[in-house]
């Protein structure tokens, strides 16, 4: 088929290439160019780098606008990040890839805050857009476990997959189911203090915040008086002890090369 692709981020990014490979991609659609790295300097999304390698087409406007030149009738929405108006949304069908078995998850950051809540499983829901977030009518949708040692990315890479098979068996003639409403949880964007580790927590809440954040956030806190960014920690014996660390200023490191960097 003939599409249109909306992502941004590596997961829209994955996606794409899965849709590519079957499917006639005839223009991705993905935010502007944006300040990355320590240097802040300007860098594209991660869809957009996929774009250019498969060669599509790229439009990056700072925000949907009605006329737009996608040249296909179906949009595929995956971790696009900006809100498309009421009257773009008429003008074609637009279905998103949601990583959450909706209507649980719904937002910005579904993934990560099923791992924090202690989730066991998850999964992948197709559905159309519509103007109120992830309320849309449901296409088809399939579910598959968080295991104990999941972390986001881990997740992810298994919902990419998933979301391109289920649009396989959707596209040719979508139907739709209305979302319960029963069970709506809202899946709120990170902020600044969900990284922030409380250490007066218990070690299984803390390991599942880490594991949410990693590989792509990082779960922040102060280890034997240093400012560090934990991506990977176990439980031995009811304590939670570190893995992965990256002190700040200083690349990514095993926990014993960071204890040997302190004598």
């Amino acid at each position: 088929m003939r599409l249109a692709v909306a992502a941004t981020a590596p997961f829209g990014a994955d996606v794409l290439e899965r849709l590519a490979a079957n499917h006639e991609i005839t223009a991705l659609l993905t935010r502007p160019d944006a300040p990355r790295g320590r240097g802040r300097r300007p860098g594209p999304p991660a869809a957009k780098e996929a774009a250019e390698r498969l060669g599509i087409p790229v439009l990056q406007p700072p925000r949907p606008e009605s006329g737009m030149e996608l040249g296909a009738d179906t949009v595929v929405v995956a971790a696009y990040g900006l809100l498309i108006p009421e009257d773009v949304l008429f003008e074609r069908l637009w279905l998103n890839v949601h990583p959450s078995l909706l209507p649980r998850w719904r937002g910005a950051a579904p993934v990560e805050r099923a791992i924090m809540a202690g989730d066991t499983q998850t999964g992948v829901t197709i559905h159309r857009t519509v103007k109120a977030l992830d309320a849309g009518p449901v296409a088809a949708q399939q579910a598959f476990p968080i295991g104990e040692d999941d972390d986001a990315g881990t997740v992810y890479a298994k919902a990419a997959p998933l979301a391109a098979e289920l649009l396989d068996g959707v596209l040719p003639q979508p139907r739709f189911t209305p979302q319960d409403e029963e069970g709506v949880t809202y899946a709120e964007k990170i902020t600044a203090a969900d990284r922030t580790l409380d250490w007066s927590r218990p070690p299984e809440v803390l390991l599942r915040q880490i594991r949410a954040l990693s590989p792509h956030i990082g779960a922040r806190g102060d280890v034997e008086g240093r400012p560090v960014t934990i991506w990977r920690a176990r439980l031995d014996e009811g304590k939670l002890v570190p893995v992965e660390v990256q002190p700040d200023g200083r690349r990514r490191m095993a926990y014993d090369e960071f204890l040997r960097g302190l004598r």
